[in-house]
């Protein structure tokens, strides 16, 4: 992929960084640990981001989805952890380096079906970096939101979020407590219905 793609898209190539050095830390024990997203352990988590990512590539490029329900995913890992995060990746930044940076519309895999483009990367973005969080903080790893990572998908997430908490996708948005001055990473988990300082 040249530089220049890999510039246009720089938030998404963050997140997919951020996805796979997340998955890669994980211990082959930890794999059942539970996480953030209520009643899914960490298995469940990657089959659910990684189908996300395909899900995005197959609504650009009208090619495969998932092979199962990212929404049901079952938990048993058949592969290797880093290989599956690796291939949905790669699929999703393949179909993303077709779509021009200023296109007004591309076909996305939430609602309403088609955003502007920089929206619709950051909504595929979004999904990486939020379940890398999940993953790392399940299994003891350091937070992959960085600052600029935080502030770049807070505004994709006030764009996209609202209709989704109706899915049940993303829980509702947890308020700061007063007073309470919190960082970009810390007010980006709260509105997506997450606590910064969960623990397992």
């Amino acid at each position: 992929m040249s530089d220049e793609t890999m510039t246009r898209w720089s938030v998404l190539e963050a997140a997919h960084e951020a996805l796979l050095t997340v998955v890669g830390g994980v211990a082959e024990e930890d794999w059942k640990r539970p996480t953030p997203c209520e009643r899914w352990t960490v298995a469940q988590v990657l089959q659910h981001a990684a189908g996300d990512q395909l899900g995005f590539a197959a609504s650009i490029t009208g090619g495969p989805g998932p092979s199962e329900d990212p929404f049901a995913p079952s938990g048993e890992l058949t592969g290797a952890p880093l290989a599956l995060a690796r291939e949905a990746a790669e699929a999703a930044r393949t179909a993303w380096a077709t779509v021009a940076q200023d296109a007004p519309e591309v076909a996305v895999p939430v609602p309403p079906g088609r955003l502007p483009a920089r929206v619709g990367a950051g909504a595929c973005a979004l999904d990486a970096a939020v379940h890398a969080w999940d993953i790392a903080v399940a299994t003891g790893q350091p937070s992959p939101l960085t600052p600029w990572l935080a502030r770049e998908l807070m505004p994709v997430a006030t764009a996209i979020v609202e209709p989704l908490r109706a899915y049940g996708a993303y829980a509702p948005a947890i308020e700061a407590e007063e007073g309470a001055g919190e960082d970009d990473a810390a007010a980006l988990l709260r509105y997506l219905g997450r606590r910064p300082d969960w623990t397992a």
